[in-house]
């Protein structure tokens, strides 16, 4: 984004954070009707430019119509509904209810709308509510849709990193977002999210396709979230950035408002992490969504981890973040993992380091499935397929290493920059043989050791894959079933040494915690399958 638009940015959050300083409000209260005034501000900016161009088309004959406006793609608005509207009402007017009424009015002249925008401004007080208009009334009227979109998106984030877990829950940092998207190319077809949050992953896909083909038609929207109020958030993140989706409410444990099995061409999600008490006795006989079978553990990653899986088709590409522990789950999760590997759906698996997430300090890995990859036409370039890349990708996995690169954004945050995503989705990109899209590899972009800057820079040159010590590796079945089945990418690549000076030690006091978290679990795992053994042989003595 400009810089211009970065500063406007930080002037409106500062001014509505200020404003929220003044109420008895949180920020979970707070954050949906400010993301409504928003959205209103857009729709308004919006009809305005596209009334400019009708209005000079319009002729004695023919009047300007609800429908001149549905087929420019805007969101028609009745005049009560308008932002000039409000901000001409008399300060002894009931502000909260005209707002109120204003999203009613939005609603009832757009269908795709119904029972979302928010109506809960009536607890905000009117001094508060007058502040906030004129604060967004400061955004440009000829900003387009996409700087709206950012605007929405910077608020989503400082409204997560306010309220911390709870505001978490609804948001995924845009930059593992646009990895995810460039790793799995979603450039057409049915894309789905069942734990959709705010939308974040649909937003950064038609990014991706307007950036590579400058339209984001071809590709379809299907999202499932179990929060209603998310699904509104969601709902109205989308109409913001100009994108239309079948969004629905649901439990996806349980339901499949999409009826997902073999369907889906991309899936994208950030699940919750190490979800318990799910009924697993509701899923056991469930083999379309669940075909590996019920993790014992009281943890639902491998629930998550089948769901992603049944949902593709024969082609389908699945890309969603996992807690570091999923890798090296052991017992019946290693079964589940080992059938996955089987399967060879496994493509790709990135180890992310710590602060990424406004909702989870720890560590995380990023999972890539491809459902195609064995099926791709022989290639007999040199690289680490001699026999070809179509024939042997299907037996092997790629293994990245990416929890030395970040850029530090604040003390307690980190986030990939362009060229940082560039460079990994780049390794990806060569070891599927596909073209690099115009990235150019220059070392000056990377904070890495020299003789990793020195290998990527041969890589590069070469368009041709090759294993980086510490960074990247890929790794073949067999050495997959050695490792116990394991996906973690440390005991694959290696692990990059780090300065003394550099040592972070409540990243690794989180991350032995996590450690002592997945043995418990195993350890509970085995408890049960001692008491059934112990059950099963006193049975037979009896």
């Amino acid at each position: 984004m400009a810089g211009n638009h970065s500063e406007l940015e930080k002037r409106l959050w500062t001014a509505a954070d200020a404003l929220r300083a003044n109420s008895n409000l949180t920020s979970a209260q707070y954050s949906t009707p400010v993301l409504g005034l928003i959205f209103l501000r857009y729709a308004d900016a919006r009809f305005t430019q596209a009334q400019g161009r009708l209005e000079g088309q319009a002729t004695g004959r023919r009047r300007v119509s609800k429908l001149d406006y549905q087929a420019e793609g805007v969101l028609y608005l009745p005049e009560a509904a308008r932002f000039s509207t409000l901000l001409n009402l008399p300060e002894s007017a009931n502000l909260g209810k005209a707002i109120n009424d204003a999203m009613r009015a939005v609603e009832e002249e757009n269908e795709d709308l119904r029972d979302v925008l928010p109506k809960t401004y009536n607890r905000l007080e009117n001094g508060i509510l007058w502040e906030l208009l004129k604060v967004f009334n400061g955004i440009p009227m000829d900003m387009e849709g996409d700087a709206f979109g950012r605007i929405y998106e910077y608020f989503l984030g400082n409204f997560a990193l306010t309220e911390g877990q709870r505001g978490g829950e609804f948001f995924t940092p845009n930059s593992i977002v646009r990895l995810i998207v460039e790793i799995i190319e979603p450039f057409h077809g049915l894309i789905l999210d069942p734990a959709c949050g705010s939308g974040g992953m649909f937003v950064q896909s038609a990014e991706f396709v307007r950036r590579r083909r400058g339209s984001e038609t071809g590709i379809s929207i299907y999202g499932q979230e179990k929060v209603a109020e998310t699904v509104r958030l969601c709902r109205m993140n989308l109409a913001v950035h100009g994108l239309h989706g079948d969004i629905r409410q649901g439990n996806s444990y349980y339901e499949d408002m999409h009826t997902s099995p073999a369907k889906f061409d991309f899936v994208m999600a950030n699940p919750p992490f190490n979800v318990n008490q799910i009924d697993k006795e509701r899923l056991k006989d469930d083999r379309r969504h669940y075909p590996f079978g019920m993790p014992r553990a009281d943890n639902g990653n491998y629930l998550w981890i089948q769901l992603f899986y049944s949902a593709l088709n024969a082609n389908g590409r699945a890309g969603f973040v996992m807690a570091n522990s999923a890798s090296d789950a052991r017992q019946s999760e290693m079964e589940i993992r080992r059938q996955l590997i089987e399967a060879g759906a496994v493509d790709v698996m990135v180890a992310v380091g710590s602060n990424f997430f406004y909702n989870v300090t720890l560590p995380v890995t990023l999972w890539f499935l491809d459902q195609g990859k064995g099926d791709l036409s022989p290639d007999l370039t040199p690289g680490p397929f001699p026999e070809g890349k179509g024939s042997r990708r299907k037996d092997t996995v790629l293994f990245l290493d990416a929890r030395g690169i970040y850029t530090q954004v604040d003390r307690a945050h980190r986030e990939f920059t362009p060229e940082q995503i560039g460079l990994l989705a780049g390794l990806v990109r060569l070891y599927r043989g596909e073209e690099l899209n115009g990235f150019k590899f220059e070392r000056a972009n990377y904070a890495l050791p020299a003789p990793q800057l020195d290998a990527l820079e041969a890589v590069f040159a070469a368009r041709c894959y090759a294993d980086v010590p510490g960074l990247c590796r890929v790794a073949t079945r067999a050495e997959i079933e050695a490792q116990g089945w394991s996906l973690n990418p440390g005991r694959y690549v290696g692990v990059a040494d780090k300065a003394a000076d550099d040592f972070d030690f409540y990243e690794r006091l989180e991350e032995l915690n996590e450690e002592l978290e997945a043995l418990n679990v195993e350890a509970h795992e085995l408890e049960d399958k001692i008491s059934d053994n112990m059950t099963g042989l006193l049975d037979t003595i009896s």
